[in-house]
């Protein structure tokens, strides 16, 4: 599960780079009932927190490089954005942008990406910890990455964070899924997966990618709510046994995200 005690390596923010920043929190309130405000003394077209009854689950901001896609960005946890930096390199990967300090001293983050090309980030926190809900309806409660090379992504992300893997059988021979857990922690910290996807399978150019898994009281209504507001679906909604009820999404300029009502949800 996610939690907001966040230790080294774990989910701790996640913000969504769109073409139309009030477009997009005008859908994500329809779907969620996320509200919008405004981060520091930015306008509405600047960075904007996302708020759940009050609490901060993550926010939306422009497109970060001119010709990207709309997508969200995973945060992992680091008490060293400089160092998790050069842990990135020096694995094979690559740093999209270099730490720097958000605000007075909220904090400090960096954009970087694996060897395969799954662009994440870091957040060293000072004022600021993070998000302050998770592992609920309408908040993060899994992140998952799609790449080509599982093996390589594993040693990756166990160099850089540290975290265990655990491969399990998907049901039908489907392949392997690797959960993720950060280091030192039990599986009741597990926070997320990572699965091979061949590349043809990965939309534009092939590259590997993570996406968030929100939490849901009642998945088909949610997807309801996602095609009705200019969304679309990519797969489901569908039972996953041992999991729950989960759809593939596509927000209504093109970023993934997955909603699920787990297993045994009231």
């Amino acid at each position: 599960m996610i939690t907001t005690d966040f230790v080294p390596g774990s989910p701790c923010w996640l913000d969504l780079g769109a073409p139309d920043v009030e477009v997009a929190t005008a859908f994500y309130r329809a779907v969620f009932g996320w509200r919008s405000e405004p981060y520091g003394d930015q306008d509405a077209g600047g960075y904007t927190l996302f708020r759940l009854d009050g609490t901060a689950v993550g926010a939306v901001g422009p497109l970060p490089e001119e010709g990207a896609r709309s997508a969200w960005t995973l945060y992992f946890h680091t008490p060293d954005a400089e160092a998790t930096a050069e842990a990135v390199e020096q694995a094979g990967g690559s740093v999209r942008s270099a730490p720097a300090l958000v605000g007075a001293d909220d904090g400090r983050f960096a954009r970087l990406a694996d060897p395969q090309g799954a662009e994440f980030a870091v957040w060293q926190p000072a004022r600021y910890p993070g998000i302050e809900a998770a592992d609920g309806a309408g908040s993060l409660c899994w992140t998952e990455l799609y790449t080509t090379d599982p093996a390589a992504a594993q040693t990756f992300y166990s160099t850089v964070f540290g975290w265990h893997t655990q491969d399990i059988p998907l049901p039908g021979g489907g392949g392997l899924y690797t959960l993720l857990t950060p280091a030192g922690c039990g599986e009741d910290r597990t926070h997320g997966g990572l699965m091979g996807v061949p590349a043809d399978l990965l939309g534009p150019g092939g590259k590997p990618y993570w996406h968030p898994v929100f939490g849901s009281k009642d998945c088909d209504a949610t997807v309801g709510l996602v095609t009705g507001n200019g969304g679309t679906l990519s797969m489901g909604p569908e039972t996953a046994p041992g999991v729950g009820r989960l759809a593939v999404c596509n927000d209504s300029s093109g970023a993934e995200f997955v909603v699920l009502t787990p297993e045994g949800a009231v």
